[in-house]
């Protein structure tokens, strides 16, 4: 039988059995969630234990504070717009309308990134904060970025190319004794590490349910009590008036036992999940030489390995891998198909040629000892035919005196 072995799980995650069945069961639930006879009733109460599984997930005190949205792209934009609305609205006493300054990082997701960039044209003062080689923010930076402007600070809890780890409740502290309102993006971060919104200190915090086992096309966005939100869409009472639109009860079921199964399978993911990932790190570094590993030695996602492959490129090993049954990235999804290097890779200071040459493996449920075995027999001899045919030599740093560079 032909192998298969998928190993692009932070580009989206397939159905767990048990969301499968549930999702089946759920497909009788026709009932309209915001109608008041009983099918509405009993559609209604699938989707606030759903709500209350979702809270539970991120440590949310109230599910109240967990509005259910299409997906992380619908979450971040309503926090966004919000701070349009609360910098154009006139003649309000908002505690916020003097604030008209947004702190975000140069290494977000493109609807975090590309949002910031928008409001930049708009004339907005936006700060697109340097990170270091492992993808931590530079803190001094953030610092001196801060000041008595500053309405939103938004950095990504764990970077979905390369996997670093930020310190969310170092930064939100800082964010909040500056007045500031704090956003961050937990989609790959959600399910695969402890997320404990109180900890954390935020006021807005992003998922999404594909990225956690669950159906496409739901997502949530957690609102801390008091803080402000606008609607992103307008129309009817749904969501405390914070999110028109029918109830998708289908979806909304689905991220409810996805989250149920993320919280109790937690610890037991992030075990088996590095052990993996150290073993295929291992064995590339042991089996293919002049390659980098990218990302932070530490503070990083258990299922995310990013490697740099001087020498051979991209989407050559790609379509190599996938000749042999092994599916990975290049980074991001919703970047695919750009011609232009990865910006993370840039942003910790991979220069274009070694950035095109790099891979994202993502691990997840289902993968095995075995599946790695096997991806290490098959990618060094791809590594090394690929860098035979190449006419490219993109050394690992740009120090002429380094000797590793030159094997």
């Amino acid at each position: 039988m032909e192998r298969h072995i998928y190993l692009d799980f932070n580009a989206t995650t397939p159905l767990r059995d048990e969301v499968r069945e549930v999702m089946a069961d759920a497909l009788a639930v026709y009932g309209n969630a915001s109608s008041m006879h009983r099918s509405g009733r009993e559609a209604r109460a699938q989707v606030e234990e759903a709500r209350r599984a979702v809270a539970a997930l991120i440590g949310a005190q109230r599910a109240e504070e967990v509005i259910f949205t299409s997906g992380g792209s619908e979450s971040n934009n309503t926090v966004f717009e919000t701070m349009r609305d609360i910098t154009t609205r006139k003649g309000n006493d908002n505690r916020n309308d003097n604030r008209t300054e947004i702190i975000t990082t140069a290494v977000e997701h493109p609807c975090v990134l590309n949002s910031a960039k928008y409001f930049k044209e708009l004339g907005y003062k936006v700060t697109f904060l340097p990170v270091d080689e492992t993808g931590k923010i530079k803190m001094d930076n953030y610092r001196a970025a801060l000041n008595d402007k500053t309405l939103l600070v938004s950095v990504m809890m764990a970077n979905n190319e390369i996997g670093t780890i930020e310190d969310i409740a170092e930064i939100a502290r800082l964010a909040k004794s500056a007045g500031a309102l704090m956003h961050t993006d937990a989609v790959q971060a959600v399910g695969k590490i402890p997320v404990d919104v109180e900890a954390l200190g935020v006021d807005y915090l992003t998922m999404s349910c594909h990225k956690i086992y669950g159906p496409k096309g739901i997502g949530a966005l957690y609102k801390r009590e008091g803080a402000p939100l606008s609607p992103l869409i307008h129309g009817g009472h749904q969501e405390d008036g914070l999110r028109a639109g029918t109830y998708n009860n289908l979806g909304i079921i689905g991220f409810g036992e996805a989250a149920r199964l993320a919280k109790r399978d937690l610890a037991e993911y992030g075990r088996t999940m590095r052990e993996l990932r150290d073993r295929l790190r291992d064995g590339l570094l042991a089996a293919v030489p002049n390659i980098k590993v990218n990302g932070h030695p530490v503070d990083m996602l258990p299922n995310t390995l990013n490697v740099s492959f001087p020498g051979a490129e991209g989407e050559s090993i790609l379509l190599s891998l996938d000749l042999e049954g092994i599916e990975a990235s290049t980074g991001s999804a919703c970047a695919s198909g750009s011609l232009d290097p990865s910006h993370v890779l840039m942003a910790i200071g991979v220069w274009p040629e070694l950035a095109h040459g790099s891979i994202r493996f993502s691990l997840g449920h289902g993968v095995t000892q075995d599946d790695i075995d096997y991806v290490l027999e098959k990618t060094p001899p791809i590594i090394a035919r690929l860098r035979a045919m190449s006419t490219v030599r993109a050394p690992l740093c740009r120090d002429a005196t380094c000797t590793i560079c030159k094997e």
